[in-house]
């Protein structure tokens, strides 16, 4: 089976770990048989918690619904369902910011009509 070298830039600790990983294998669940800690929350592709830029190459995260369409073809994807597709180098993203990045929009205008954007 071919493996590809993953990289990822853990930005909150300034480290990066890389990782030989089996093509259509977990990126997440191989580094942690390693002892590598990711940044996850649900494992389902359904928060932000894991969420990074992808720097190079490409992650088949089909099966998340965390990242719109558009984030996604922006360069961001989800670790908890990452699977490797090829070569990538990953940097871990602040879960706040990716928030923002992909709803701050929407809860900004619906706060302008509003004054919450919680009031609906």
């Amino acid at each position: 089976m071919k493996s590809h070298k993953i990289t990822v830039r853990l930005r909150d600790q300034n480290r990066i770990i890389s990782k030989e990983i089996p093509e259509g294998e977990s990126i997440l669940r191989k580094f942690e048989e390693d002892g590598e800690v990711l940044p996850f929350s649900c494992r389902n592709g359904c928060c932000t918690t894991c969420a990074v830029r992808i720097l190079s190459g490409t992650i088949d995260q089909h099966d998340g619904i965390g990242l719109s369409k558009q984030m996604q073809e922006n360069g961001y994807g989800l670790l908890c369902i990452a699977k490797v597709t090829g070569p990538a180098d990953l940097e871990t993203q602040d879960e706040d910011e990716v928030y923002e990045l992909q709803f701050g929009r929407y809860l900004g205008s619906i706060k302008n009509r509003t004054g919450n954007p919680f009031d609906m």
